[in-house]
């Protein structure tokens, strides 16, 4: 198999204006905001950028930092939308704004996959964009995040989208812990999306290192699919990882459902010269 790279295109509510000098320049509806952005290692199309907000990092390489905004960036946040699903943008102090835009190319594929009534499970599923993409289009939602807040925002994302009555679960739990019980329980799921970070707690303070846990996550997500399931994605943005691992992680773990495995980087195409900015690795199965 070879590497493929699924490239997400700018829409009306989010583009990548320009990237260059370590730093990007992004919209969000009607905000710009400059923010860190190591692999762009190129010059940038215009030195003239105009912006709402910069993300300043820290010195450290821990992933501190502050946002420096202008007034008229509301603190409680602004809402944006992809296609059906509207949503709360923020400004956080982790530098993103609350939703992964790269994340739209899994977004649409998954929906392509789906079927009215197949039930999705959604691991690390933050804000619920992805989660309110499946339900829009008639599937049983399943979302697992170990934070109260994201979840809180979940709920409320399902407000702004009307979709309050949906069939979503909005749990918080550890994802990790959260999948060991569906398998005792013999659970299924048509399909199963998961993105988890480098690092992490539960709610109950359970540690997740990105290295030691993603094999046995993965194996039991497996044994929550089967012969009439149709996919499950993998996103990971751990830079010390490569796509070529996680992509034999998943075809191993899956040859036994056949289907076909595709794995690869995932990235933004920049407005003003159509150039690519990586993001993240990923792997899927479908059917």
């Amino acid at each position: 198999m070879s590497l493929t790279t699924l490239t997400a295109e700018p829409w009306a509510d989010y583009g990548l204006v320009d990237s260059g000098h370590g730093r990007k320049l992004e919209r969000y509806g009607r905000f710009r905001f400059i923010r860190p952005e190591p692999q762009a290692m190129w010059a940038p199309a215009s030195d003239n950028w105009r912006a709402d907000g910069e993300f300043i990092p820290a010195s450290d390489e821990d992933g501190g930092g502050r946002w420096h905004l202008n007034p008229n960036v509301p603190d409680e946040g602004w809402q944006l939308g992809w296609e059906e699903v509207q949503f709360q943008a923020q400004c956080t102090p982790f530098r993103h704004l609350g939703f992964f835009p790269d994340m739209a190319s899994h977004w649409s594929w998954m929906r392509e996959q789906i079927e009215p009534g197949n039930e999705a499970l959604n691991l690390f599923g933050y804000t619920g964009v992805g989660s309110l993409a499946l339900a829009a289009r008639g599937a049983k939602v399943t979302h697992v995040d170990a934070s109260k807040k994201s979840v809180e925002a979940g709920k409320a994302n399902a407000e702004l989208s009307d979709m309050r009555d949906k069939p979503i679960r909005w749990l918080v739990d550890d994802a990790a812990k959260f999948t060991a019980r569906e398998v005792r329980r013999e659970r299924r799921y048509d399909g199963i999306m998961l993105d988890p970070p480098k690092w992490g707690r539960g709610p109950k303070k359970e540690l997740w290192q990105l290295e030691e846990g993603l094999p046995g996550l993965i194996a039991d997500c497996v044994k929550l699919l089967d012969e009439n399931s149709r996919f499950l994605v993998l996103t990971v943005y751990a830079v010390r990882m490569s796509a070529l691992s996680i992509g034999e992680l998943v075809s191993q773990s899956l040859a036994h459902l056949g289907g076909r495995v595709d794995y690869g980087e995932m990235a933004v195409r920049e407005e003003a010269r159509g150039l690519m900015l990586p993001t993240a690795i990923f792997a899927r199965w479908s059917r």
